[in-house]
């Protein structure tokens, strides 16, 4: 029986923790454009946004504010699936940055959806709610 190849991202590499030399130039070109497109949460700008939620209906409302409390919560899975099982299996440098930098955005992104709730959603409970979505909305729940 012909033994299966190992996949080269979860060889074993002695070099993993240094950078250089780049062994896969596709994967660090990834990784470096992902790096040029960072942004925070605090370059966004939600002065207007509030005014524009007020004037949608309830049922747009309630859309977007279930569209933004599921992201927050599937932004924590993602980072969680990215942090215990990528970070540690894949042994190549760069990917593992890319994997790293992705963590990053992701932190980001949860942060700027749990924003968006905090400045929408003035009903404590409400908010509590939605910020625990993925145990308290049918469609979050784990099947």
């Amino acid at each position: 029986m012909p033994s299966i190849p190992e996949e080269p991202l979860l060889a074993l590499n002695p070099d993993r923790f240094c950078m250089f030399p780049i062994q896969y130039p596709q994967i660090w070109e990834m990784y470096k454009k992902a790096e040029a497109s960072f942004w925070t949460a605090e370059e966004v700008d939600l002065s207007q946004d509030l005014r524009h939620w007020e004037n949608l209906t309830s049922d747009e409302k309630h859309f977007i504010k279930h569209v933004l409390a599921f992201f927050a919560a599937s932004d924590g899975i993602v980072l969680e699936n990215l942090a215990g099982r990528f970070m540690k299996e894949v042994q190549v440098s760069e990917a593992r940055a890319f994997y790293g930098f992705q963590i990053a955005i992701e932190n980001i992104h949860s942060e700027m959806y749990s924003l968006l709730l905090e400045s929408y959603i003035k009903d404590s409970a409400e908010k509590n709610m939605l910020f625990r979505a993925i145990e308290t909305v049918p469609c979050g729940e784990e099947g």
